[in-house]
């Protein structure tokens, strides 16, 4: 397999004076100091890490006015260590963007280190609009672009000439990462920015977010026929407004009860019952809702947490199927069945973002842009089209805006692996928003594109169990798949598997309180290329990685 050269090390030789030397097209740097070593963050959003001596750089790109004489910028932090290892790393930001988050470029639930801590320089931005600007940014078409792919293109040669003015030379490697949106920004830039990036790193990639939300909202009025009528709660960002309280659709007690029924078909067929679902592909075919699950006895009071009625069976099966639009369309992805259906974050996005975040959907993925202020109503065909719609003021689509579109589809590879760049995904299986389906599914578009060489470059690893990009669940989410990367680009070092964690008490980044009463502190399992999965050796300790292999 190709290899690309490794990366040298060099040492800070500007920080306070860049603001004023520093020249770079349509870019302002504000400010520029050195920070001592230490955690970063304030509150539980503290680093669980120290972050190395490092000089933080602020700025803007691209000031502008735009739509309704609103301003516009790409606002950006960069953090350069004192003693930097050569490699830069773009930090791709999750949900809609709008926050410059503290460039750390950290992954997995509960991170124990990140690319800054690991001598990177890191840069981070909140792609060209602010958080007071979200959603209706998305009526501005240069921030849609932006937001979509080019806040990318933008800031990339940027921060290398930034890097190449604190050290005196620019990155020997370079690397680009996130999770859910973020994902999706690595996974656009492998296809867009193919030159720029030696590494990507794409966890849970929302790479069809306007699909995804509006099959999110397809589902609502489902729930709402199963919920306790007229129950409300607060809103979770405006404590004045309330929500529909959607939670006893399927309560906590049902989620288990269907989380314990797929266990007790799919848990023993890695060769191990240890509360986790290793072989999904097995398990789709094993497990059926309706065999496996208690009907409940029709009637007032029936549901008492260990069935489900047969219209909670409907809706549960109809969703992990994939909705449709009245003309048969597939508006997004099937959902697998697994274990961390159990998991608070599963319910958080099918019950409660639903609600209050796809429907801004209606700006920023829609053409032309438009309010949502019933998703309850929503005409899911309408909303569908206009996905795929373009109008004069906004001449591409959000689909080719935010999912790699045409000649710079997924699949359009080639080029990257010949030249020795390395892809390496992970996705939890019980995530609740962005599918694991999607994500093997790309994959192996991948692969058949690459005559089946996709391996050679381009590996995924499900995480069974995880929420949405490590929010807990029944599940080892602790895992640093930025160095396996950096190994796999620099020296050829293929990732066979990734070694990950469980965060039971004492965990230094903090406990997953969703972890089992059972399970050790510190179970740790490999994570496998899919679609190899973890299989039991037959005899060891079981809360050890050692006893099970790739298989």
């Amino acid at each position: 397999m190709a290899k690309l050269s490794e990366a040298k090390p060099a040492t800070l030789s500007a920080c306070a004076q860049l603001p004023a030397s520093f020249k770079f097209d349509k870019t302002r740097l504000e400010s520029a100091e050195n920070i001592a070593a230490g955690k970063l963050g304030a509150g539980a959003q503290t680093t669980a890490y120290n972050a190395p001596e490092h000089c933080l750089v602020k700025g803007k790109m691209h000031e502008r006015k735009g739509v309704n004489d609103q301003d516009f910028a790409i606002q950006f932090e960069m953090r350069l260590p004192k003693d930097w290892n050569g490699r830069f790393y773009y930090q791709a930001n999750g949900g809609i963007d709008g926050v410059v988050q503290l460039a750390l470029g950290a992954h997995g639930g509960g991170p124990l280190t990140g690319a800054l801590a690991q001598g990177f320089a890191v840069i981070s931005s909140d792609a060209g609009h602010t958080g007071r600007q979200n959603p209706r940014f998305g009526e501005d078409p240069q921030a849609r672009a932006d937001y979509g792919y080019l806040a990318v293109g933008k800031l990339t040669p940027m921060a290398k000439q930034l890097i190449a003015a604190a050290y005196g030379k620019a990155p020997d490697r370079s690397y680009i990462g996130g999770c859910s949106n973020g994902g999706r920004h690595a996974m656009i830039a492998a296809s867009r920015y193919q030159n720029d990036y030696d590494g990507f790193l794409i966890g849970a990639p929302g790479y069809r977010l306007p699909n995804a939300a509006v099959a999110q909202m397809w589902a609502l009025p489902g729930w709402q026929a199963l919920a306790t009528p007229g129950a409300s709660m607060t809103h979770p960002f405006n404590p004045s407004a309330t929500i529909a309280n959607l939670n006893t659709a399927l309560s906590p007690a049902e989620r288990q009860t269907v989380a314990t029924a797929i266990l007790g078909k799919c848990d023993a067929l890695d060769g191990a019952k240890d509360g986790l679902v290793q072989d999904t592909a097995a398990c789709q075919k094993a497990f059926d809702l309706n065999r496996d699950v208690a009907t409940c006895a029709s009637g007032s009071g029936a549901r008492n947490g260990s069935c489900l009625s047969a219209e909670q069976k409907t809706q549960l099966t109809a969703v992990h199927t994939g909705g449709k639009t009245r003309g048969g369309s597939v508006l997004y992805s099937s959902f697998p069945w697994d274990a961390g259906i159990s998991a608070a974050n599963w319910a958080q996005w099918k019950f409660v973002n639903s609600q209050i975040l796809d429907p801004a959907a209606g700006y920023i993925f829609m053409t032309p842009p438009r309010s949502i202020p019933n998703p309850f109503a929503l005409n899911v065909d309408e909303a569908y089209a206009a996905i795929y719609a373009t109008n004069a003021a906004f001449p591409e689509s959000a689909n080719t805006q935010i999912t790699p579109p045409g000649k710079f589809s997924p699949e359009n590879l080639i080029p990257l692996r010949q030249r020795g760049a390395k892809i390496l995904a992970y996705h939890g299986v019980s995530d609740a928003i962005f599918s694991h389906d999607d994500t093997a599914a790309w994959i192996n578009r991948v692969n058949d594109s690459q005559n089946g060489k996709a391996a050679e470059f381009a590996r995924y690893y499900p995480v069974p169990g995880m929420a949405h990009c490590g929010a807990g669940g029944p599940t080892v989410d602790q895992f640093d798949p930025l160095t396996p990367l950096v190994n796999w680009v620099e020296r050829g070092v293929a990732p066979q598997q990734i070694i990950a964690t469980a965060r039971g008490t004492g965990n230094a980044a903090g406990a997953n309180a969703e972890l089992p009463k059972d399970w050790s502190a510190n179970r740790t399992r490999p994570l496998c290329p899919f679609p190899s999965k973890a299989m039991y050796n037959g005899s060891g300790n079981i809360e050890d990685a050692a006893s099970f292999s790739c298989k």
